[in-house]
């Protein structure tokens, strides 16, 4: 069994930066009234963008394979958040969007189901806590 590791510090107040095995700093922060200087993206938030990179990469690699050439593609995540402390995500949407001329649904839906059933580790982790659900559309572009 593989280990990974990070390593987080604490630079002033609630500021934080971290590192993983990877070797690539990110700065974490909160709003001024908390401690904060809101210098960098909230630790909550990071899940919402691993999710997206992580299923991203699946949608991509496996529509690489297929030969499907996307003009564009992006995620927009939403989620619902618990009113009470300690204001846990309770559900996560993932839209899918994709860009480009004739693209073929079929090969589409198959990279969803397959990252999202398969491959996505982040989606299994979250969906052990809260409902994670998808969808997505195709935006047709001119030549």
């Amino acid at each position: 069994m593989a280990t990974k590791k990070a390593f987080v510090k604490q630079v002033k107040g609630i500021t934080f930066v971290g590192k993983t095995d990877s070797n690539h700093w990110i700065t974490m922060d909160g709003p001024e009234e908390f401690g904060g200087s809101n210098a960098g993206v909230r630790p909550k938030e990071l899940l919402l963008i691993a999710l997206g990179g992580c299923t991203g990469s699946d949608v991509a690699a496996i529509l690489g394979k297929k030969k499907v050439k996307l003009d564009g593609f992006e995620m927009n995540i939403t989620s619902e958040v618990a009113d009470e402390h300690p204001q846990v995500f309770t559900k996560i949407h993932i839209e899918y969007v994709f860009q480009g001329k004739n693209l073929p649904k079929e090969p589409i839906e198959k990279a969803i189901e397959l990252s999202q059933t398969k491959y996505c580790s982040v989606t299994k982790m979250l969906e052990k806590a809260m409902e994670v659900t998808h969808s997505y559309k195709i935006v047709e572009t001119q030549e």
